[in-house]
């Protein structure tokens, strides 16, 4: 009998470090993009335009939110609608819904207590769910302001070694369930997977990753099988 996969969803209920092991490794997947398209050029913000400018690239934004490390603060796009207009905040109304709607206080409090590795986070799981292309963070009068570029804007690199590192990258820099992210990062990137008791399975293609879990769901090793060409 053929098992039916579940979708990954927000769910209610759902606290933030399941939200980000669920869309955090697509989230450092799309980073990676962008660093292939962007080198170590720095981008300028045109806030008036709506784009982010690297050199000649030039590419739409959403505006999700600021941080000040005066104050240890990230505040949400949503609530200066004054400052960034509505056509930019968009994305940040969503997941301030999203937050109401599924019970999760970080998308939905206006102002949180927060560092800069926080913010990242909350950027992760915006670019995750919403699927845009990337996001990138710019430092403006004091201000950190963190954008998610449009979808469609930012090539994908795609191979079975990418994702391999990107899950090893994200489990072990991250505070996340990591059984919980390699299920979501494999069917959010469109593969199959299979289940067993102690180890997963991704098949990408013919090739296979196979993560092995502790009891306790912390990853215990990670294999690659290679199609043979």
């Amino acid at each position: 009998m053929k098992t039916i996969e579940e979708p990954v969803v927000i769910r209610e209920g759902d606290s933030f470090k399941v939200v980000l092991s669920k869309y955090g490794a697509l989230a450092l997947d799309k980073q990676e993009n962008l660093s292939e398209l962007i080198g170590d050029v720095e981008g300028d913000l045109d806030l008036e335009n709506g784009i982010l400018i690297f050199d000649d690239i030039k590419l739409p934004i959403q505006i999700l939110g600021f941080y000040r490390e005066d104050l240890k603060q990230w505040s949400w796009a949503w609530d200066s609608e004054e400052i960034f207009g509505d056509e930019l905040i968009k994305a940040a109304i969503e997941m301030k819904q999203a937050g109401i709607d599924a019970g999760i206080p970080e998308f939905s409090t206006s102002v949180i207590q927060a560092d800069f590795n926080d913010c990242h986070t909350l950027a992760m799981a915006t670019v995750g769910i919403l699927d845009f292309d990337a996001y990138y963070a710019v430092n403006e009068e004091g201000l950190d302001i963190f954008v998610a570029i449009e979808k469609g804007n930012v090539p994908e690199v795609n191979s079975v070694e990418k994702f391999k590192d990107t899950f090893y990258t994200f489990q072990k820099n991250f505070n996340i369930y990591p059984k919980i992210a390699f299920d979501a990062y494999t069917k959010l990137k469109g593969h199959g997977i299979k289940h067993h008791d102690d180890f997963d399975i991704a098949c990408l293609g013919e090739s296979r990753i196979i993560v092995g879990f502790t009891e306790r769901g912390n990853v215990k090793t990670i294999q690659m099988l290679l199609e043979e060409e």
